[in-house]
């Protein structure tokens, strides 16, 4: 069906799909009755195998780099499945999507950018964000989930800019060890686990495969396609449609005020897209103008 699309119409419609998927993740999460580390392990278990299928030759193209995002990659599947089954699903996914935060925090050293006026404002308000969970869950006991959640988005920036820093070529390899990671380290508890049954074996498979393998898989073949901002937000479906699936499936609703910090986070984050992208194009048509008349 893609191929019928103009290319930038599929690359939107890939995205979507890639942020669909991965919104999943937490229902499937929550309704297995498996401990985190055996989730994971056949998740990535499946996820390897399909990387290795789509990429072949890309996985064995190794650096320090892609090892350490590798490291980060398998610390951040493992802390985002805990954090699911220790606080809401909605706490667990907003409170990854605090990356941009550190992200904004960090490029300024990394890459030698300076610190916008409008980055400021978005740590401050995703700041206030991320106080509201915290105010909104003492009283359910989802602290340790939500701490463990806070970690995973940190690990989502390190392993974000530590892509960024490396070749294209290589952002495959990373993920595919990355999963191999997480499947030594699950071994234990695989093996101490119960035989799935078959609707088990079901939501197992999604997960490794579709949820994960192939959301990857659509997402880096729309982000070759469409704008960094129309990437950007449509990604932003993911965290918005993830605790409407654990709600509809599962039942769990969140506090009031960890929704709100949730869709202040998330609201402030697209804002700034559109912000920065609003003043590219001016930038870019300031230069046209100056070069017509010259």
């Amino acid at each position: 069906m893609l191929t019928r699309l103009s290319a930038h119409k599929a690359g939107l419609l890939a995205v979507a799909v890639a942020a669909l998927l991965w919104s999943t993740g937490g229902l499937f999460i929550k309704l297995l009755p498996f401990e985190p580390l055996t989730i994971l392990f056949y998740r990535s278990a499946c996820a390897a195998l399909l990387f290795g299928l789509l990429f072949r030759n890309a996985i064995f193209r190794l650096n320090g780099l892609t090892i350490f995002v590798s490291i980060v990659y398998a610390a951040l599947m493992m802390t985002f499945v805990f954090s699911t089954k220790l606080t809401t699903a909605a706490n667990a996914i907003f409170l990854q999507y605090t990356a941009p935060i550190y992200v904004l925090l960090l490029e300024p050293l990394l890459f030698r950018l300076p610190l916008e006026r409008i980055n400021i404002w978005t740590i401050v308000v995703c700041f206030l964000g991320m106080v509201l969970f915290f105010l909104g869950d003492l009283e359910m006991g989802n602290t340790t989930g939500n701490v463990i959640a806070l970690g995973s988005g940190v690990l989502l920036a390190a392993m974000m800019l530590g892509q960024r820093k490396n070749d294209p070529t290589r952002h495959e390899a990373a993920i595919f060890w990355g999963n191999v990671l997480v499947v030594l380290i699950a071994i234990p508890s695989y093996l101490q686990s119960a035989t799935p049954q078959p609707l088990e074996w079901g939501m197992l498979l999604f997960l490794g495969f579709v949820q994960m393998g192939m959301g990857f898989f659509f997402f880096t073949y729309g982000l070759k396609r469409v704008l960094a901002i129309e990437g950007s937000l449509l990604g932003m479906l993911e965290p918005i449609l993830n605790p409407v699936w654990v709600f509809i499936g599962y039942g769990e609703t969140p506090s009031k005020l960890a929704l709100v910090g949730g869709l202040l986070i998330i609201a402030m984050l697209s804002l700034r897209v559109v912000i920065k992208e609003r003043t590219k194009y001016r930038q870019y048509k300031m230069m046209q103008s100056e070069e017509v008349q010259a």
